[in-house]
């Protein structure tokens, strides 16, 4: 599924600004245009989408949670 596909209007593009790994759950800071984004993602998913401090992001907000997506490839 693409981004333009997913049905979230609060999205964010941004850079990572900086990632606090844990064993389980990691913090990932996205700085937008509007200001910085906190989400609490698991440590797995930051592996398995080779997130890095840098790395161009969108930050997908619900009401209940704030999602990462990463830019490009």
């Amino acid at each position: 599924m693409a981004i333009s596909e997913i049905n979230v209007r609060n999205q964010f593009r941004g850079k990572i600004k900086e990632i606090i790994f844990g064993p389980v759950v990691s913090e990932v800071d996205v700085e937008t245009q509007h200001g910085i984004v906190t989400s609490v993602i698991t440590s797995r998913s930051i592996h398995d989408l080779d997130l890095k401090v840098g790395s161009e992001v969108i930050a997908l907000v619900k009401s209940t949670e704030v999602s990462i997506a990463k830019i490009g490839s």
